[in-house]
């Protein structure tokens, strides 16, 4: 019979491409890890990863191992899990990754509440326009959209995200108001540039009737940051199409109006990503409950929509 530790090396070793990210999960050294996984190797009698200065890649019998007792060793995990859940309070350093403008206008606020709960944890935040790995990277959780899910990784959707039409007052003084998407082309416009093509992003958005328009715009400036596209727009000098998070502040503010009210682009869902939830360390799953009551609380879900 394999012992937990050596299956538990191996899975994780597969699951993150080396013996260091598995190493770092498990609170081992990358030699403990290897060890483990040779002296599998041994008793099975079969040769699981091809090594490499690169990292390790499965063999075929590796594969066919891997598939055979992930589950059986994840259901071992959590139930291991879910009997010492409650067995101490949530502590230790939580390594979490947000964007930047979204992570310090809805995130932040809530730390002071947070860490006064949990006083033996310590939010260590990352904040930086970028998806994470957080099996690779060691996150205990991400807040963010568009995220590819990793094998062992899940998400809580938050809320969804629209794209608006949005300009200051002062700005529309004068001129000739859209009325439909399309009307924008002939607008000026602060443009975001996409960072994947480099190209200026364009949207459909849709009514209340369901009808859909591509919004071409005529921009007057482009940025790559949404919180520069922001500001931008705030000093007047274009129509800019902006995500609600980013602009809901300023709306409620009566800073920014929208230019057409029922127009709205989808931009996807925001999400709470982290590790299989059976195998939660008790200071994630704090957090994740704290996250998601508080945006439940907030009512932010139906504050992003722009329908």
């Amino acid at each position: 019979m394999e012992t937990l530790s050596n299956l538990e090396s191996f899975v994780r070793s597969a699951e993150g491409g080396s013996f260091s990210v598995a190493a770092r999960r498990l609170a081992l050294t990358p030699a403990a890890v290897s060890r483990n996984v040779a002296q599998l190797e041994r008793n099975l009698g079969v040769r699981l990863f091809q090594r490499s200065t690169r990292g390790l890649a499965l063999t075929e019998a590796g594969e066919r191992f891997l598939q055979a007792v992930t589950s059986g060793l994840d259901s071992i995990q959590g139930a291991i899990a879910e009997v010492t859940a409650n067995a101490g309070a949530p502590a230790g350093v939580l390594k979490l990754s947000a964007p930047l403008a979204f992570g310090a206008d809805y995130l932040l606020p809530l730390m002071p509440d947070f860490v006064a709960r949990h006083p033996a944890v310590l939010p260590d935040w990352h904040f930086e326009n970028r998806h994470v790995d957080l099996v690779r990277e060691g996150f205990d959780a991400a807040i963010g959209g568009g995220f590819e899910l990793a094998p062992g990784v899940v998400a809580r959707e938050l809320a969804r995200i629209h794209v608006v039409a949005v300009a200051t007052p002062q700005f529309l003084r004068g001129v000739r108001l859209p009325k439909q998407p399309a009307d924008l082309a002939g607008c000026a416009a602060v443009a975001m540039r996409s960072a994947l093509t480099g190209r200026v992003r364009q949207y459909s958005l849709r009514n209340r009737a369901g009808v859909a328009q591509v919004a071409e715009v005529r921009p007057c400036l482009t940025v790559n940051d949404p919180e520069a596209q922001v500001r931008a727009v705030l000093m007047h000098m274009g129509i800019g199409l902006l995500a609600t998070p980013h602009a809901l502040r300023h709306l409620e503010s009566g800073e920014l109006v929208r230019v057409l009210p029922g127009w709205y682009g989808d931009a996807g869902a925001i999400s709470l990503y982290f590790t299989g939830q059976k195998l939660l360390p008790a200071k994630t799953r704090a957090f994740v409950d704290f996250v998601t009551a508080r945006f439940r609380d907030a009512r932010l879900a139906q504050r992003f929509l722009g329908g």
